[in-house]
């Protein structure tokens, strides 16, 4: 799942969606998290600067062991305290209503039973908390749409899972979240892969 993020997209689509362009996306969510953090997907830690002094803690939660000596030295750098943890986000080992912010970047597309996974999310946080997200998927334009159904099956295949049509905006409130915020919008690169979703939900 992150490994994918963290390494196998940048190279993907680097010819029109650079890494950098993806920082204002990182900036913005992490902007608002506050208290006991869970990031799902933490992968190499690629968000850990950007997280406020208003955060107590970060618990990062990731299924790959092969990020997890990248995950660390990112988190040895951080102003924070930062706990990791191996584990899959459709079973996510902490306790009910234990976190303040849960906060996903390019994760859901990629995790294989997502609703679970958010349902997961809302198990965990606590009453007011909050879900803080940025992904990809799911165009409103019909021919974006007609090519991220075409390619989904082989980007699947090379892509670690990720799925280019997964309808956002509706996984996460059928999975019991009100959204507060949400903004969507192409970020620049190949259409099919670059209809973005970000926003704040709540429990």
């Amino acid at each position: 799942m992150s490994f994918y993020h963290d390494h196998v997209l940048p190279h993907l689509i680097n010819m029109s969606m650079r890494n950098g362009d993806l920082l204002p996306y990182r900036q913005r969510v992490m902007s608002d998290a506050e208290g006991r953090v869970l990031e799902i997907g933490i992968g190499s830690g690629l968000n850990l600067p950007f997280y406020p002094a208003r955060v107590s803690e970060i618990i990062g939660l990731d299924p790959s062991v092969q990020l997890a000596a990248m995950a660390r030295q990112a988190a040895e750098r951080s102003s924070l305290p930062v706990s990791l943890v191996e584990g899959s986000a459709e079973a996510i080992p902490l306790d009910d209503a234990s976190v303040d912010t849960v906060v996903t970047t390019w994760t859901l597309c990629s995790v294989p039973a997502a609703g679970i996974a958010l349902q997961e999310v809302r198990r965990v946080l606590k009453p007011g908390g909050q879900l803080l997200f940025v992904e990809h998927g799911l165009s409103p334009d019909a021919g974006v749409r007609g090519w991220q159904n075409r390619l989904t099956p082989i980007w699947k295949r090379i892509g670690g899972g990720c799925h280019l049509n997964r309808a956002i905006r509706p996984l996460i409130e059928n999975a019991g979240f009100r959204l507060d915020r949400i903004e969507t919008g192409y970020a620049r690169g190949p259409r099919p892969m670059a209809f973005m979703y970000e926003g704040r939900a709540l429990p």
